[in-house]
């Protein structure tokens, strides 16, 4: 028997049903394996009152401190977060989570804390795990090596935590690098790639499904949070060279304003169609004739797995574990971040589409069943490795 207690600030809820699916689906494919019993603890970060009263985090103060969410138990406890003092967040989590956790251990005496991303899980559950005698997992996604293992503030309780875990996870081998150049132990960490539902991502009929979205001629989909980082600006621009095309950005976020007054100019050739269900972004992705995601940085992105699912290639740049995934020309084609080669590389696969059904097999070898068999033998590794506990 394996107990796993899954920490996730990365987790759905009711006010933001598509934030961390990923987690979500990893969660859920653990819980399902025989003999593993799992129950999440995803904290709710808010602000000392009176800022905690604001309007933009009433939906997250209203969740419930418990619920079932598709058959997990889910715990939501609150923290303080301290928005221009980040280095305390992860002691605050700590100390808000500890006497909760000791209370869940008196009836679900849990093997192991699996925290799911690097800040602030992992600095907490190394709090956690000392307070506890629990050994403890860092999974690494991307941002939060990228971003936060740079920060002078954070990198620091980054590193402490990384190597007093047991064990560490990455999406990628190149994310398992950049561990390894911030100063984590490479003898810990494991590459974890993600998993993919292959019967909710899979080919349609591109054409009619084309005639759901109201597209004639080619359709190219960008997919994620509208910030920044993820190049829906330069995707817009990069459109503007390719003749009778149409972009359709799936995704909400703090760029919208400014992604709206970009495709303003476009002639009705750039739909932003929001924030939208998980269950029906595979409709998008199938659509399409191309997926573009000219993001600055990623571990490995879901969306791009999904989409070759879907029988989509795609247009990214060289980030991340992108070379991991498009190792061959039918996925797509890796190009620099700016408009005119994003453009030309669209224009190599409108030109000389490959078969559907080739680019789905590049996404074959990611399956949820092998990355919850993985997870599993690397959590139950952590237990059989870990001191008997003291009387």
């Amino acid at each position: 028997m394996l107990r796993v207690l899954t920490l996730s600030t990365l987790f759905p809820n009711g006010a933001e049903p598509t934030f961390g699916t990923f987690v979500e689906r990893q969660t859920l494919g653990l819980a399902a394996r025989p003999g593993v019993e799992v129950e999440v603890v995803a904290p709710v970060g808010l602000p000392l009152w009176p800022l905690s009263r604001h309007r933009h985090y009433a939906a997250r103060a209203a969740l419930a401190t418990q619920e079932t969410w598709k058959g997990l138990r889910v715990h939501r406890p609150r923290y303080t977060v301290w928005p221009k003092l980040q280095r305390r967040t992860p002691a605050s989590m700590a100390r808000a989570l500890l006497p909760m956790l000791r209370e869940i251990r008196e009836r679900f005496a849990f093997d192991v804390i699996d925290a799911e991303f690097f800040w602030p899980d992992g600095p907490a559950a190394a709090a956690l795990s000392r307070a506890l005698g629990v050994p403890f997992s860092i999974k690494a996604r991307g941002s939060d090596i990228q971003h936060w293992g740079s920060r002078a503030d954070t990198r620091a309780q980054i590193l402490e935590a990384g190597r007093a875990a047991g064990g560490l996870l990455a999406v990628s081998a190149a994310l398992k690098a950049a561990m390894v150049r911030l100063g984590l132990p490479g003898e810990k960490v494991a590459v974890h790639y993600t998993g993919i539902d292959l019967d909710l991502f899979r080919p349609l009929d591109r054409a009619e499904a084309k005639e759901r979205f109201a597209v004639e001629g080619p359709l190219v989909v960008t997919a994620g949070a509208l910030i920044e980082k993820k190049g829906q600006r330069l995707a817009i621009e990069a459109l503007s060279q390719i003749p009778g095309a149409t972009l359709i950005l799936v995704g909400d976020g703090p760029d919208r304003p400014r992604l709206e007054a970009l495709a303003a100019g476009s002639g009705k050739r750039v739909r932003l169609a929001g924030r939208r269900p998980h269950e029906e972004l595979p409709l998008y992705l199938a659509a399409a004739d191309a997926t573009l995601l000219p993001s600055a940085s990623e571990g490995l992105a879901n969306v791009w797995v999904e989409s070759l699912a879907c029988g989509t290639p795609v247009v990214t740049t060289d980030v991340g574990g992108a070379r991991e995934v498009f190792d061959r020309p039918e996925a797509g084609r890796l190009a620099p971040r700016e408009p005119a080669a994003l453009a030309a590389a669209l224009r190599e696969i409108l030109d000389d589409p490959p078969d559907q059904e080739a680019v789905r097999r590049c996404a074959q070898r990611f399956s949820w069943e092998r990355n919850a068999a993985e997870l599993e033998a690397h959590l139950l590794a952590l237990k059989e490795a870990a001191p008997a506990p003291s009387a």
